[in-house]
C-alpha cells in the first residue's frame, strides 16, 4: 500500500519535483497527499500545476507562537492521514511539540555532510569551498528538537573540485539528492528504516551493496 505523505516547502521545490516524477513513473509507491508552504513559492505553483493539493498556511506574527502554528500544521496533515512529513527546503524551524508528535516521522534532506556544515543552503556550500573540502554530498536525516541534529538515515557523496563554484557544486549536490531522497521515503514506506537512539538501520540489501 502507498505510503501518504505531506511535502512541507518554502523554496523552489527541485527535490519536489524529482519526488512527483518517480510518484508518476511508478518509482515511488506513495501517496503525495499535500503540498504545505509557508509563503507564496515556486514549491506550491509546481505542486499545483501538477495537479496535488496545496496550501499555504502564512505565519500571524500578532497571533501566532512556533507552536500554535506547528498545531495548525499537525491539523492539516492529519486530515489527510499523513504517515510521512517530508521536507522540502522548508524554512522553519519546528516546536519540540510536532517533533514529539511526529518523532522519527519527519524526514530532511541537508545539503552536506552532517554533522559538518549545518545551516542553510548557500551558506553551506561557500563553507565547504573555503574550507577547502574534496568531498561534499547530502544528508537525509530524521527531524529531532534541534537544528540538522536528528539521526541519519543516508547520506551521498559527490567530488569537490579545484574549480567549483557555489553554484556548480550545488548543482551536484542537489542532483544526488533528487536521487536520494525519493529512495529514502519508498524504503521508509516499506517499513525498512529503523531507528535506536541516534542509529538508523535501513534494511534493504541493494542499498547497502552502494555503501
Amino acid at each position: 500500500m502507498a505510503i501518504k505523505i505531506a511535502v512541507l516547502a518554502s523554496t523552489r521545490g527541485t527535490d519536489l519535483q524529482a519526488i512527483m516524477d518517480e510518484i508518476a513513473a511508478g518509482t515511488l509507491d506513495a501517496e503525495l497527499k499535500l503540498v504545505l508552504t509557508n509563503k507564496e513559492c515556486p514549491a506550491e505553483e509546481r505542486a499545483r500545476k501538477a495537479g496535488y493539493k496545496t496550501k499555504i498556511l502564512l505565519f500571524d506574527k500578532e497571533k501566532d507562537n512556533r507552536e500554535s502554528y506547528d498545531k495548525q500544521v499537525a491539523e492539516l496533515l492529519d486530515n489527510e492521514d499523513v504517515e510521512l512529513v517530508v521536507l522540502v527546503g522548508w524554512m522553519r524551524l519546528f516546536s519540540p511539540w510536532f517533533c514529539q508528535r511526529y518523532e522519527n516521522r519527519i524526514m530532511n534532506i541537508h545539503p552536506s555532510l552532517l554533522p559538518s556544515f549545518p545551516g542553510m543552503d548557500r551558506s553551506v556550500h561557500e563553507e565547504v569551498l573555503d574550507y577547502g573540502c574534496t568531498v561534499s554530498g547530502c544528508t537525509i536525516h530524521f527531524v529531532d528538537e534541534g537544528t540538522d541534529t536528528g539521526p541519519i538515515i543516508m547520506q551521498g557523496t559527490v567530488p569537490v573540485r579545484h574549480d567549483d563554484t557555489v553554484d556548480s557544486l550545488k548543482e551536484k549536490v542537489q542532483a544526488l539528492e533528487q536521487q536520494l531522497y525519493p529512495r529514502a521515503i519508498q524504503l521508509f514506506g516499506e517499513g525498512k528504516i529503523e531507528v535506536s537512539g541516534r542509529k538508523v538501520t535501513v534494511k534493504d540489501d541493494a542499498w547497502r551493496r552502494i555503501q
